[in-house]
């Protein structure tokens, strides 16, 4: 009785249906490539979804669209597999490829979901994140006094953003502090510069902040590097804490910079041979910087991007890679078009470094761990918090590129920066293979004379 019953509801179903899934699921079989036998398993299991289907369209307690229905299935499907994995319907589809504008309020900050909850893999500086104290790894777990969980990252960013000017409520877990707090912050268009600080801080050890990798971001790194140049540094320090990422192509051509002709810099792998890359490095302003001693600072905010270019210099021996532990955001998701306007945002492949270690959930562990020491707090806290927004915010609408930081506030960011515990053992690290390069040019004979003199003295 129970498998005739399900032939007619199952037929009917079928009938009611739009054709459309049917016809979908045809042809992701035929286009797919997907072994005979997982081809037949799966057509077996598509029983049992129109069996599900089914009984809720006729006895679920409200009356719901076969559209409703698939596209609910999708969401969930896609949800299962990974935080970056997604269904979008027409509408969300139509927003993601018009993403890029640029026309809308938002807060300054990446967002991902690890463990199950969405989280901050980094504040962006100067922007209304930045300037409320967000820091990498805190939790969202209520936005407008809505819990967030089980939300997928399309939803919460939907209810992040909004019009500039406009208000929105968050509360945040900092597990390290075990700690909530009801933070809010009011929306503005982010404009972020991508150089920032550059200059020499003490003794030719130049300084560069990159905040993220956009596609002017190499044009005004190499302008910075050549400023530098034509200040007499021999040296440098990356800051690249709290980046979040970017294009892949900067982030490629950063690593060029400051890599011989010809070494691996990042390699992407997935189940299809297309999806299988690996990158080399090669450009026109190779040499220029390959004698730099390099450090390079990466702390639980630096993801995508920033790990490929902290990768590639590790893995190389071209830099010290030097903080703490990096996000470990390291998939790379394809979009795809579905025949009613709708979309899968799908994780497709892999990154891994020259030495073949994924990024993807490890991140990239430093050559020399240092955590941050924050300066305590003063009774002037409110004042010096005005100050450094008053700083940054100007920076912010500087779209000048690099090197246009007055001097004013160039000493403002020096000071700040000569008070980083981070960037003081950035410099020790940067001296200390001053002093190792000096000796091994000397050679062994003089090594042992300078020794021997020494020891009698």
């Amino acid at each position: 009785m129970t498998k005739k019953f399900f032939r007619i509801m199952t037929t009917k179903f079928f009938r009611t249906m739009t054709t459309g899934f049917v016809l979908i699921s045809i042809a992701t079989f035929a286009c797919s490539q997907v072994d005979k036998s997982v081809v037949d398993d799966i057509y077996a299991q598509i029983e049992l979804f129109s069996y599900a289907l089914t009984m809720i369209q006729s006895e679920y307690v409200e009356n719901k669209t076969p559209q409703e229905l698939i596209y609910g299935s999708l969401k969930g499907m896609l949800a299962s597999l990974d935080p970056h994995s997604q269904f979008m319907d027409p509408d969300e589809y139509e927003e993601l490829k018009s993403e890029t504008s640029g026309k809308f309020g938002g807060l300054g900050i990446e967002i991902s979901i690890r463990d199950g909850l969405l989280t901050i893999v980094t504040p962006i500086e100067g922007t209304p994140a930045w300037e409320a104290g967000i820091k990498a790894g805190d939790r969202i777990v209520k936005i407008e006094d809505e819990i967030t969980k089980d939300i997928t990252l399309n939803d919460a960013v939907k209810k992040l953003r909004g019009d500039p000017g406009t208000e929105v409520n968050i509360t945040i877990l900092r597990e390290e502090e075990f700690k909530i707090l009801d933070i809010k912050m009011t929306r503005q268009i982010i404009q972020v510069q991508d150089v920032k600080y550059p200059q020499i801080l003490e003794d030719k050890i130049g300084f560069i902040r990159l905040t993220e990798f956009r596609e002017d971001s190499t044009r005004d790194f190499k302008k910075a590097l050549e400023t530098l140049r034509a200040q007499g540094a021999d040296s440098l320090i990356l800051d690249l804490r709290n980046n979040p990422g970017g294009l892949l192509s900067t982030a490629i051509e950063i690593s060029e910079l400051f890599l011989p002709n010809g070494m691996a810099i990042v390699s992407t792998k997935g189940r299809r041979e297309s999806q299988n890359m690996e990158t080399f490095s090669k450009g026109e302003d190779i040499g220029k910087f390959l004698d730099w001693p390099m450090v390079v600072l990466i702390n639980e905010g630096s993801a995508s991007g920033s790990e490929i270019v902290a990768g590639a210099l590790k893995d190389n021996k071209r830099a010290v890679i030097l903080g703490t532990k990096s996000f470990g955001k390291g998939s790379v998701q394809s979009v795809l078009p579905l025949p009613d306007g709708s979309g899968l945002r799908l994780t497709t492949s892999k990154y891994f470094t020259p030495s073949g270690v994924s990024i993807h959930g490890t991140g990239i562990e430093p050559d020399i761990v240092v955590e941050q020491i924050y300066p305590e707090e003063t009774e002037n806290k409110e004042d010096n918090n005005q100050k450094v927004k008053e700083i940054f915010n100007k920076l912010e609408t500087d779209t000048n590129g690099a090197g246009t930081i007055t001097d004013s506030e160039n000493k403002e960011a020096h000071d700040r920066l000569m008070k980083d515990n981070q960037v003081q053992s950035a410099m020790s690290v940067i001296k200390g293979i001053r002093v190792y390069k000096k000796l091994t040019e000397m050679g062994d004979a003089e090594i042992d004379g300078k020794t021997a003199r020494l020891v009698e003295e």
